[in-house]
């Protein structure tokens, strides 16, 4: 499986379109570490010139003159700080941009797949966890690539050239430097294996805190209508004290790294001090050759104490980057057929349908119906008989678990999801809205909409009285979800919106129940506008909404048991019969409803 690979190659693989950036960003990091290291180097020419004089280094290049080799240093000095300078900018440059352009896509990547995914997925995963995958994980890479990447290829570009250096400088003494160098390196892998199993339980622990803070924002209105503020404040209390644990358990690893390294880097650069200076003072080197080690050494240990940061940086990007290409690496329940459809009736079919939620008892067991094109059919049933199901399974939500559903003679799943879901017009009883003003959420119906028309899908839907009464009118910002309206409003912002999209199919999921009698009498009327010659099904519990439907389709024990116009249901007596009893008051046979 994917995910049981390392998130290293996998991260490259994704960023295959950018190695050209990647190497040249790479090279750029490499060539500003060997000019910031070339300090030591003029320092000990400086020491060698102004003791050596005539029979320095730069003397030997051809250089005797004492003055000649000063002015040669300034000017090797200046152009190594520039060049150290141009290329710390360029790497810079580089590697913050593709950072920026990495979490991007990766971002996208993941939402454009998620969108892909089916419901039932969906069901399985907390909005929070989602989001903190889209955004903390994302970023964690995103910290990696801007600082961490440099860090390691300057690691080693230092370990390579301040060998190379003292290697040509003191065999003997460069033997001493790079002793530590294998011993760090190697603590330095095994500190990371361990430290990486601890911060993927920090990335686990921090969805689920944002899973809880995300449910409880949301459900805000239910936690101060039961006063469950303090019961609440407890469990997102409990979740940030697991996090924050578990970050503890990294941190405390985490930290004990660098005093260790520091002990490795003050047994190499106390030997090399002790033992380059009896060479110096044996004659076996110069002053200045002693002090390029005394220095260099320097430059080669104390980075290698940035390693634990570097590995710490290192392993949370790791942890989310699997979390992240393990979403990318899901796979798509729904296959999406090749055949476009235009020119849309209406017809709709249900033959021989069965279907079950996983885990659960079967909602349909070999449904079949048949909807004529442009009429309007009513599903009515109990709560839990499987009318929303239905809905799901014709949008290709789900698939059946045997039969199919055609739509003008073909099969959904042969469908482009494109041309299923552009016939159809939704509209749910948990009406969503998407932050923005009112002409946004009506024009989501169809974005190449003019103003007119949009003007008219809100007047079919009798929402423009109050639209007009809103502060600013159609710049009216709604808010998140279209808090700053009542259901009502939304409602009749959700019909304006399918009628602009001017689909042959309209469903409407128990579009009335969720409001009062004026408001549900308004929605009645511009549901028969918009009904007339498209073909309609219309989910309700309140049978009145259902009344003038050409057909009326009664579920029950995961089948339909009924079907027929409102009058002959009333005369069969049957469940249709004693549900219109119920919620009329009407005297009838109850038992069973």
């Amino acid at each position: 499986m994917s995910g049981d690979r390392h998130p290293l190659p996998r991260l490259l693989t994704h960023l295959r379109e950018h190695r050209a950036t990647v190497i040249l960003a790479s090279i750029c990091s490499i060539l500003n570490k060997v000019w910031d290291l070339a300090p030591p180097v003029l320092i000990g020419m400086a020491i060698d010139v102004v003791s050596a004089r005539e029979d320095s280094f730069l003397a030997g290049m051809g250089y005797p003159d004492v003055y000649d080799q000063l002015y040669i240093l300034t000017g090797l000095t200046v152009l190594i700080w520039v060049l150290e300078s141009l290329f710390q900018y360029f790497y810079a440059v580089l590697w913050r941009n593709l950072a920026q352009t990495a979490q991007h896509e990766l971002r996208m990547s993941a939402y454009s797949h998620i969108q892909d995914l089916e419901m039932q997925w969906f069901s399985e995963q907390s909005t929070g966890g989602l989001m903190s995958i889209m955004n903390d994980d994302v970023n964690q890479l995103e910290r990696f690539l801007d600082q961490g990447a440099t860090d390691l290829l300057h690691v080693a570009t230092t370990i390579i050239v301040v060998g190379g250096i003292m290697f040509s400088v003191a065999p003997e003494v460069a033997i001493l430097a790079i002793i530590p160098v294998p011993i760090i390196v190697t603590g330095s892998f095994m500190y990371q294996r361990r430290i990486g199993a601890r911060y993927s339980l920090v990335r686990n622990k921090v969805a689920e805190l944002n899973a809880l803070l995300n449910n409880n924002l949301q459900g805000i209105t239910t936690i101060k209508s039961f006063t469950a503020e303090e019961r609440e404040a407890s469990r997102v209390e409990a979740a940030s004290t697991s996090y924050r644990d578990a970050n503890r358990e990294a941190i405390r690893l985490s930290a004990s790294f660098v005093p260790i390294i520091r002990m490795a880097i003050l047994f190499a650069f106390t030997a090399n001090m002790l033992v380059g200076g009896w060479f110096a003072l044996e004659g076996k080197i110069g002053l200045g050759a002693y002090s390029v080690i005394v220095f260099i050494t320097q430059r080669l240990l104390w980075p290698l104490t940035r390693l634990g940061e570097t590995f710490d940086l290192y392993q949370r990007a790791m942890a989310s980057t699997t979390r992240v290409l393990d979403l990318l690496d899901t796979e798509i329940g729904i296959i999406e057929g090749e055949t476009a459809i235009e020119n849309v009736t209406g017809e709709i079919s249900f033959s021989d349908v069965s279907f079950s939620y996983p885990g659960r008892e079967a909602v349909l067991g070999g449904v079949n119906l048949d909807v004529p094109s442009g009429k309007t059919v009513g599903l009515v049933g109990s709560t839990g008989s499987g009318k929303t199901t239905m809905v799901r399974l014709l949008l290709r939500f789900h698939d059946p678990d045997e039969g199919s559903i055609s739509l003008d003679g073909h099969d959904v799943r042969d469908l482009t999801l494109d041309s299923l879901r552009g016939s159809i017009s939704l509209v749910s009883q948990n009406t969503t809205l998407f932050p923005g003003t009112v002409m946004d959420n009506v024009r989501y119906g169809n974005p190449e909409a003019s103003e007119e028309e949009v003007h008219e899908a809100a007047r079919i839907a009798e929402a423009i009285p109050f639209i007009e009464n809103l502060p600013d009118g159609w710049g009216t910002d709604i808010g998140e979800g279209g808090h700053r309206l009542s259901g009502g409003q939304r409602q009749r912002i959700a019909i304006a919106r399918a009628v602009l999209k001017d689909a042959q199919v309209l469903v409407l999921d128990e579009a009335t129940s969720n409001v009062d009698n004026e408001t549900e009498a308004a929605l009645k009327r511009s549901i028969g506008l918009i009904s007339r010659d498209r073909t309609t099904l219309i989910i309700a519990h309140r049978l009145s909404t259902v009344r003038n439907a050409d057909m009326i389709a009664v579920l029950g024990d995961g089948g339909i048991t009924e079907t027929g116009t409102h009058e002959s249901l009333l005369e069969s007596g049957g469940l249709y019969s004693r549900l219109w009893a119920v919620q009329t008051g009407e005297p009838g046979n109850y038992q069973g409803v």
